[in-house]
């Protein structure tokens, strides 16, 4: 009768990878806030971006006023 081949050290990895493998974590999402803002990245053509911030401050809330109104918000 054969012997089954036996390898101490894949049997000593499967070990300890068995032992130090944690399960991935169900992270919560985060809560829905109305009226929150997200930060991203966005490309825009500079015409357009010039247009925006031609006139002063609040140029990103005057984007995001024709974005809503473009999405029919």
């Amino acid at each position: 009768m054969a012997r089954r081949p036996y390898d101490p050290r894949a049997a000593a990895e499967a070990a300890f990878k068995v032992a130090t493998t944690k399960a991935p974590l169900d992270l919560p999402k985060a809560p829905v806030v109305p009226g929150a803002k997200e930060m991203v990245s966005l490309r825009i053509d500079r015409d357009v971006l010039d247009r925006f911030q031609a006139d002063g401050p609040g140029w990103q809330d005057r984007i995001n006023a024709a974005l809503r109104k473009a999405a029919g918000l």
